[in-house]
């Protein structure tokens, strides 16, 4: 440690290391107005671990002819950090496509995660993923859609309206 440093502001540290973990909150959409969480990525060896706790979930509803389901429901990266509600019957739109920085087939994007099932309006899982370090994602927006991932549709799939966003910020 230098003399004095702590007076400096954290950005000119020289020291200064990449963050090792990132959250985002997260808000509902007229949607799923009741939707609030959390996601928390922490860098381990080799990747990242992702931890999200929701609750507030739209009730499940099968399909139905032609008619999507309602949940599990869709989780990704999206790419930009950007949660403005703007239409409200299809919100979250500034938030782009998802997050494929390596310009791979949809399923296997770095930004596509496994779907999110309610337990009567909550949800929680942790996983792991060798596709990124928190501090690559810092400044995206996580996406819960109204429906499952459909992992065909290409370039992003096709997982229904978006219900709930979040800016991924360092932490």
């Amino acid at each position: 440690m230098y003399p004095y440093d702590y007076y400096l502001p954290y950005h000119y540290y020289p020291g200064r290391r990449d963050p090792e973990s990132a959250y985002a909150q997260i808000s509902g959409s007229k949607l799923a107005p009741y939707l609030q969480g959390y996601v928390l990525f922490k860098d381990v060896p080799n990747g990242a671990e992702v931890t999200v706790e929701v609750i507030g979930l739209p009730k499940y509803r099968p399909a139905h002819g032609d008619v999507a389901p309602i949940g599990p429901h869709g989780f990704h990266i999206h790419e930009n950090g950007d949660c403005a509600m703007g239409d409200e019957t299809d919100p979250f739109q500034q938030a782009g496509g998802h997050w494929n920085p390596y310009n791979q087939p949809h399923g296997h994007h770095p930004g596509d995660f496994p779907v999110l099932f309610s337990n009567d309006g909550y949800a929680r899982m942790s996983f792991f993923t060798n596709r990124f370090k928190s501090k690559d994602i810092i400044g995206k927006a996580i996406i819960i859609h109204q429906n499952p991932d459909d992992y065909r549709s290409q370039p992003s799939g096709d997982a229904g309206k978006r219900i709930g966003c979040g800016v991924i910020r360092a932490y």
